[in-house]
């Protein structure tokens, strides 16, 4: 495990370990890869948790590693359920918005506190990322639309998150979600209207 926590480079004092690196790597193609909507997103998004579970767990963000497996969940989840040609984006219904809005709020609520009885190194900010994640990820892989706002405020929170906890190339690479999130909830949206006129 030492191997792979090893130092790869460092800059501006920050030491970015092979772990994390790779994390970074894969996890930029799967997420521009599903701005795209195509099926091949998953399985980068299954190798990228795979990593990124590994590297929370040696930092003890525990509930930021616990996430990792309902990537890989998803990303299995995905792959069947977007068929060979891929999403076919979607909006969610004002009433169903107001369900999803309760369970992320609830959950984050009910949460946080567990977190902190088990000694993680975050609670209320690492309990957003994993419900707000959860949330945004199921909606990816039903083809809605709403994803991409969620995953612009998930991924805003967690630039921030992972910049406090001194995570600085893992925070880097949320910012660069926030930008991706933003090219995808255009395209997804401009798809969505799309279809909603067929």
């Amino acid at each position: 495990m030492s191997s792979i926590m090893a130092t790869v480079f460092t800059a501006w004092g920050y030491e970015v370990s092979f772990l994390e690196l790779i994390s970074v790597i894969t996890s930029t193609v799967g997420v521009l890869l599903g701005v795209f909507g195509v099926r091949i997103t998953w399985p980068w998004w299954v190798a990228s948790s795979i990593l990124y579970a590994i590297f929370f767990f040696q930092v003890n963000l525990i509930a930021s590693a616990l996430l990792q497996f309902v990537f890989v969940a998803a990303g299995i989840w995905g792959w069947f359920g977007w068929g060979p040609k891929g999403a076919i984006p979607a909006k969610l219904k004002n009433n169903e918005k107001l369900i999803w809005l309760a369970v992320l709020l609830v959950s984050w609520i009910a949460l946080a506190p567990a977190l902190a009885k088990i000694g993680a190194a975050a609670t209320w900010p690492d309990s957003f990322v994993l419900v707000g994640s959860t949330v945004a990820q199921v909606l990816m892989v039903l083809e809605k639309y709403e994803a991409w706002p969620l995953w612009f405020v998930v991924d805003a929170v967690a630039t921030w998150h992972y910049g406090r906890q001194g995570y600085w190339f893992t925070s880097l690479l949320y910012g660069l979600f926030v930008l991706i999130a933003i090219a995808g909830w255009v395209r997804w949206f401009q798809r969505a209207e799309t279809n909603v006129r067929k």
